[in-house]
């Protein structure tokens, strides 16, 4: 196992105030306070499904909304994941997860890339889940995406509870992030291109 893949990311602006700590090869502990919870727990069942000890700490300005917390959390993580990752070195690059909660089925493919991109085929039958505005759900996972250098093509394939389709996202996202974090042996420690370099 690679020492050390771990990271902390401090990002302040008029706006929020974020510092989030991670282990990619932890065993999945989340410690979240955004303001938000239902954010929160979308964030802990990330954690916890992506195999990674994470801590979030976030205060934004939530008297105006939420769309700044999100977001910046978004971008943050995103950051703390590339830092650990250290140029996609030894692993396996591709993930992919089908995640089903009852009613609802989402998949999530995604690739260590460094070429950032979202795919976004979610659609929500209701405005809010909890306090939080479904809206922001791509706002996260854009952020997310273009801060990782990775390429992420999540579709729920079917669903009707908003909640189940929020929460199917995020647990698809952190199992297709854990398998492509995963070390690869066959690389050499080396990163998975041709170009000899992410």
């Amino acid at each position: 196992m690679a020492a050390n893949r771990t990271a902390e990311v401090t990002r302040e602006t008029k706006e929020t105030q974020i510092r989030v700590s991670l282990d990619l090869d932890g065993t999945g502990l989340g410690e979240i306070s955004t303001g938000i919870g239902f954010f929160d727990h979308m964030l802990e069942s990330f954690a916890r499904h992506g195999g990674i000890d994470m801590k979030v700490e976030t205060k934004g300005d939530l008297h105006i909304d939420m769309h700044h917390t999100v977001e910046d959390t978004g971008i943050v993580i995103g950051q703390a994941i590339a830092k650990a990752l250290d140029g996609f070195k030894g692993v396996r690059r591709f993930g992919a997860a089908y995640i089903p909660m009852d009613e609802t089925l989402t998949r999530c493919v995604l690739d260590l890339s460094n070429r950032p991109y979202l795919v976004w085929k979610v659609n929500f039958v209701r405005p809010k889940v909890g306090a939080m505005d479904t809206e922001l759900f791509k706002e996260f996972h854009h952020a997310f995406a273009m801060n990782a250098g990775a390429c992420v093509h999540l579709e729920t394939l079917y669903g009707e509870n908003s909640h189940h389709i929020a929460e199917s996202g995020f647990k698809a996202l952190a199992r297709a992030l854990r398998q492509a974090c995963e070390l690869d042996p066959k690389t050499g420690g080396h990163a998975p291109s041709t170009k000899g370099v992410l």
